[in-house]
């Protein structure tokens, strides 16, 4: 039953825990999205961010707060961010059902062994910066017709329900804030690559890397919810992404130039700083 509920707030979050709930105090999302929006397929897609294999990685080492951090806490982190909201308690009921889900869905994966087809895929990068005008050409013509040139989606229901989307909004009040993974151009445009439009997987990509890139750029340059003190994320700044879309940075390079690439000389930045606290 936990687990049945636990895959229900995975595909409909919304519904259980977003801000049209009834109950106030189940109010821990701060849009409408679902977790499957990301985790595709209830979290079983291959590099569309699955879930399987997941319950054996916690506690890990997170760069981001500079410590370890649990299941629960990562949970949080897509709370806070994806979903623009508040942290769930570690005992509240709809938490412990998202981690039940999630480890029936690494049932027997040993350890900490590392399935295949996590994350979003790797393809190549640019060796330009990805370009937001050229991505919104790619936009208007593979995009649009489901996400809306406003990039709001489409609504199961009225705005003040609480019955989620169709298809996300990929920008704007509704959609993940700025400290999303998904802000980051690495992550999106991989995302983008091996999984859209509905209906691609890592198999049978439609778009090419360089179209993924450009599209990605364009989204992640629309406006979305901020979230405050992004500064205080990567106390270590050499183990910041070099697409993380906020400063502080250590290396020099412009705010625009991580967030679009060309990542090459960043990252080359990085290791010879780390060569030289090495030393």
């Amino acid at each position: 039953m936990q687990i049945r509920q636990g895959r229900d707030l995975v595909t409909a979050t919304y519904a259980y825990v977003g801000p049209n709930v009834p109950d106030p105090v189940k109010r821990y999302a701060g849009n409408n999205l679902a977790c499957t929006n990301c985790h595709l397929q209830a979290g079983t897609k291959k590099f569309g961010l699955p879930l399987f294999g997941l319950f054996g990685q916690f506690p890990q080492y997170s760069a981001r707060s500079g410590g370890d951090i649990s299941i629960e806490d990562r949970i949080n982190s897509c709370m806070t961010r994806s979903m623009n909201g508040r942290a769930m308690p570690d005992d509240a009921p709809e938490m412990r059902a998202i981690v039940a889900y999630i480890k029936f869905l690494s049932t027997g994966v040993p350890g900490r062994e590392q399935l295949p087809g996590m994350g979003t895929g790797k393809m190549p990068e640019l060796s330009r910066a990805a370009d937001p005008q050229r991505g919104k050409v790619i936009y208007a013509r593979v995009c649009l017709g489901c996400h809306n040139a406003d990039g709001s989606g489409i609504r199961n229901g009225l705005p003040q329900g609480a019955m989620g989307y169709a298809v996300p909004p990929l920008w704007g009040a509704d959609s993940f804030n700025d400290g999303a993974g998904m802000a980051r151009l690495t992550t999106i445009a991989n995302f983008v690559h091996f999984n859209m439009p509905h209906g691609v997987d890592y198999l049978n990509s439609r778009l090419t890397p360089q179209q993924s890139w450009d599209v990605a750029a364009f989204i992640v340059s629309q406006p979305r919810p901020n979230r405050a003190g992004l500064d205080k994320d990567f106390p270590d700044l050499l183990a910041k992404p070099v697409d993380a879309p906020f400063g502080p940075y250590a290396d020099g390079f412009s705010a625009a130039q991580h967030k679009y690439g060309p990542f090459a000389p960043i990252r080359a930045a990085i290791e010879k700083l780390r060569r030289a606290r090495r030393q």
